[in-house]
């Protein structure tokens, strides 16, 4: 069994007390990391004790330990999940050969741009989310925002610990920009745009935790089928602590939802200015907010069709998604899969190589995904007795990239004018008044056991504590 010593600098199960030169590297970049963590991690926490889970060894058992600690003093480490003995290359022109244990000089490049893009989004939502523990709605999800901050911040550590081991000084050099990097700076923004957009709210930061970091899931997953082992072990740890984050959004949306259909059955009311004004979040405004985060996250997989894709699943780099539970040939040549365009002004359907069009396999899959989760919050309006449905968008409403990005589509699928869409987007997508609302209802609430009125509490706590445990105590 793998274990972490925490006696190290650096906790790890990458031996890393035998590798100084690695070591030394690591202990230079770690100041660095904690004064980003200073200025730009979670805004007036230092002094705070929170109930937080860290990873205590790499076993099933063994990752979630729970414990009072402030988050300065979170033991950040590297920790990868257990080798598999004898492991092969599953899919591409190398499949069957064994897993590299050290990077091919041929794949080197790509191999460095699939891990700085990933790692740049791990402190991006850290970023994003800095100013959330101001206006928390409850010590419960106080403690849950932290959560996700801690465990980005270590997400962001397992890649620069790749950079660092495998890729020398342009590795180094790698590591140092994801720090200097800022989520929305005009001069040195993130990478991937969505890691740009601002999270100003918790309904923003619930959306956020369900769609975004369910693109996460998808791009760790095919990250995991890497031929590329320390890549594929790392990713298969990280992903054992996204769960959580996807659960943070998807159960803050459902309580959302209750709050809302409760002071709408208590006044008898359905008109959303009727229930702003009982200081609950209006029906359609959520699905206005689910549009846009629906939209922009799953530009995030890219472009329809995309060379780059396919060269790296031929070349054995990033798989698909759950890639050796497929049954087909996993080279994909010859093989066709069906794309949406614009044809004489309506979307169309056309047939394209598979391997070109992996990134659009990859978001389907998503969006599939996504829908069995909107269908859950769907169920609590069912029970609620309210006829108002949450609904996915049209993948093609609403994106920047590829080859809607300038095609006005509406949420139905519909390909419609620049006039008719600026004459519909406030019903589409949230307004600056509906942002404006929203915020108005963020009031920090820190009592235990209490809860914003605008959420009902969730149905149990975390790791079977009560409701009202001191999720974080305020020194």
């Amino acid at each position: 069994m793998s274990t972490i010593d925490y006696n190290e600098t650096i906790p790890n199960n990458v031996n890393l007390s035998e590798d100084k030169t690695l070591q030394r590297a690591l202990e230079h970049w770690q100041p660095n990391y904690l004064n980003w963590w200073r200025d730009m991690g979670p805004t007036g926490s230092t002094g705070h004790d929170v109930y937080l889970r860290t990873a205590i060894n790499v076993t099933p058992e063994g990752w979630a330990h729970f414990g009072h600690v402030k988050m300065p003093d979170y033991r950040w480490g590297i920790f990868m999940a257990q080798a598999e003995e004898n492991r092969k290359i599953n899919f591409g022109e190398n499949k069957g050969r064994d897993a590299w244990q050290d990077i091919p000089g041929e794949h080197r490049a790509n191999l460095r741009r699939i891990i700085v893009t990933q790692g740049d989004t791990e402190p991006a939502s850290v970023e994003q989310q800095r100013h959330l523990g101001l206006t928390a709605p409850s010590q419960y999800d106080l403690r849950n925002l932290f959560q996700i901050n801690v465990e980005e911040g270590r997400h962001l550590w397992a890649m620069v610990y790749l950079l660092h081991k495998y890729f020398g000084r342009d590795g180094r050099e790698e590591a140092e920009a994801l720090l200097q990097r800022n989520s929305g700076d005009t001069d040195n923004p993130r990478i991937l745009e969505a890691f740009n957009e601002e999270t100003p709210d918790w309904l923003a930061f619930y959306m956020f935790t369900y769609f975004t970091d369910r693109d996460g899931k998808f791009q760790l997953n095919a990250l995991a089928e890497s031929g590329f082992d320390p890549l594929s072990r790392t990713c298969r740890f990280m992903l054992t602590e996204e769960a959580h984050h996807m659960f943070v959004g998807e159960s803050g949306i459902s309580r959302v939802i209750q709050r809302t259909c409760e002071v709408m059955r208590q006044y008898g009311i359905e008109d959303p200015e009727q229930v702003r004004a009982k200081g609950v979040i209006d029906l359609p405004t959520i699905q206005r907010y689910l549009n846009f985060h629906f939209s922009v996250t799953i530009d995030l997989f890219g472009a329809d069709q995309s060379s780059n894709a396919a060269n790296f699943y031929n070349s054995g780099l990033k798989g698909r998604y759950e890639e050796t539970k497929r049954d087909d040939d996993h080279l994909l040549k010859g093989q066709s899969y069906r794309l949406i365009e614009v044809s004489n002004g309506a979307l169309v359907e056309k047939e394209v190589p598979m391997l070109n069009a992996l990134n659009e396999v990859l978001r389907d899959d998503y969006i599939r995904d996504s829908v069995a989760g909107v269908g859950r919050w769907n169920r609590v309006l069912e029970k609620a007795g309210q006829s108002f449905r949450m609904v996915t968008p049209h993948k093609a409403f609403n994106r920047h990239i590829g080859g809607f990005s300038n095609m006005r589509i509406s949420p139905e699928g519909q390909v419609i004018s620049e006039a008719e869409w600026l004459s519909k987007v406030r019903n589409w997508l949230p307004s600056e008044e509906d942002r404006a609302f929203v915020a108005s209802l963020m009031g920090r609430v820190i009592e235990p056991g209490k809860m914003a009125n605008w959420i009902a509490p969730p149905p149990v706590g975390v790791n079977r504590q009560p409701v009202d445990f001191d999720y974080v105590r305020f020194n």
